[in-house]
């Protein structure tokens, strides 16, 4: 990690910028794909398979005896695990459900709000190097609680076209409807066209590399929604004298091995903490199986030491990172400063691991400064919100003339007549 103490304001911008993709070279690939995706179907979705994943599968689809046998070879205690963490999810995310409210504006003008589940969406779980099962909880225990009544997943095979058992097993516990071997570009583009085999979705969902997420912007042109723009993983801890750098360190690996894109940012008002957190960085990559993954994303990755907590916190918002940890004394208090970040722990032992799997809280959260506008996946992002209102006689009487005044300044006469005409009718009964 680069150490910098003590920037001025005007060099924050330059230390919030994330590790540089080639786009150009992305979005013509992507281009590419989902044109001979649009021509040729499935075809098109098994050659690109062979082609980034080295394995031509027989068929697209998993059959519900494949989804049960592959699920069977989960081991019992990471089923336990999941289950566990499944009803933590399904906890949290229930209490999201908005009751209908019925407002009365106006006396007889009454206006309400009801919510409908996008009725086919598609998830896309990465499963190279790390097949994140967990985002299958994520993804699919929301939907589930939205309505949606199709739930597609899409996840690359192995080189023997298997999927990963957990990630079948998270499926058949959480009732996705389909199944489908194909990942990469090719997978977000036949959920958006849709294939012989995999149909067209009405939003896609889940993280991936840089190429996924090309992908998914793609998609948009195709008139298929995204949940959010997610790239790369990212970190960003704050720390005082209080906090422990073994943990603090820990935290920081646990993000930086999810890939060499991935940034971590440090931030404290003490040296002697970042000093020592960087020893135990040193001390613990050492015992990482993904070492060499870690170290590519610490050279992307920085640890700065400001003034005060509040400059800490300043940078923070401005840098809106993914993931926020505030490990520091009575980290509480500092809730409402917090403007921008996809999702916050609070306190010493509150680690990014827990959200990322079993404390309830949603891990598809935005990326690359998108915290700034963006919320992380939840259940309102699989609904619909559709208003609904009833105007009696008495309500249009109220309202009808500064109606008919509107429509009239904005020479909508006809808006105006649909309102007159009743308002005529009223008068003569």
């Amino acid at each position: 990690m680069k150490t910098c103490i003590n920037p001025t304001p005007q060099q924050w911008a330059a230390l919030c910028q994330r590790p540089q993709i080639a786009a150009e070279n992305l979005e013509e690939l992507t281009r590419q794909v989902f044109t001979e995706i649009q021509r040729n179907g499935d075809v098109a979705v098994a050659k690109y398979t062979g082609i980034f994943d080295g394995i031509v599968p027989n068929s697209l689809a998993l059959t519900a005896a494949e989804i049960a046998a592959g699920a069977q070879r989960t081991p019992a205690e990471l089923q336990a695990a999941i289950q566990l963490a499944k009803a933590n999810i399904e906890k949290f995310h229930t209490a999201q459900i908005e009751q209908k409210q019925i407002i009365e504006t106006t006396p007889g003008v009454a206006c309400w709000r009801e919510s409908r589940g996008i009725e086919r969406v598609g998830i896309y779980i990465p499963g190279g190097s790390a097949p994140l099962f967990s985002t299958v909880l994520m993804l699919a225990i929301p939907a589930q609680i939205a309505g949606c009544k199709e739930i597609i997943l899409c996840t690359p095979p192995d080189k023997q076209g298997n999927i990963n058992p957990a990630i079948l097993y998270a499926a058949q516990l959480t009732g996705i409807t389909a199944v489908y071997r194909v990942g990469g570009i090719q997978a977000i583009g036949a959920l958006a066209i849709g294939t012989q085999s995999i149909p067209k979705v009405d939003k896609i969902f889940g993280p991936g590399n840089q190429y996924v997420t090309a992908a998914k912007q793609t998609a948009l042109n195709y008139g298929v929604a995204i949940d959010l723009p997610a790239g790369p993983s990212e970190l960003l801890v704050i720390a005082d004298d209080t906090a422990n750098p073994e943990y603090v360190a820990a935290d920081l690996l646990s993000q930086a091995e999810h890939g060499p894109d991935s940034q971590v940012i440090l931030l404290s008002n003490s040296e002697v903490i970042v000093a020592n957190t960087l020893k135990a960085i040193d001390k613990q990559v050492k015992a990482l199986p993904r070492k060499e993954i870690a170290l590519k994303a610490l050279q992307n990755s920085k640890a700065i030491v400001l003034g005060t907590l509040a400059e800490c916190l300043d940078f923070s918002n401005a840098y809106a990172p993914e993931h926020l940890i505030l490990n520091c004394r009575d980290a509480e208090k500092y809730g409402d400063k917090i403007t921008n970040a996809g999702s916050v722990f609070l306190g010493n032992y509150s680690c990014e691991s827990a959200g990322d799997y079993a404390s309830g809280t949603n891990h598809t959260l935005p990326t690359n400064g998108y915290a700034r506008s963006y919320s992380g996946v939840s259940v309102d992002s699989f609904i619909k919100k559709i208003t609904f209102q009833k105007i009696s006689k008495e309500g249009l009487q109220a309202i009808g003339p500064a109606i008919e005044a509107m429509a009239a300044a904005e020479q909508l006469q006809a808006h105006k007549n649909a309102v007159s005409i009743r308002l005529k009718d009223l008068k003569n009964v």
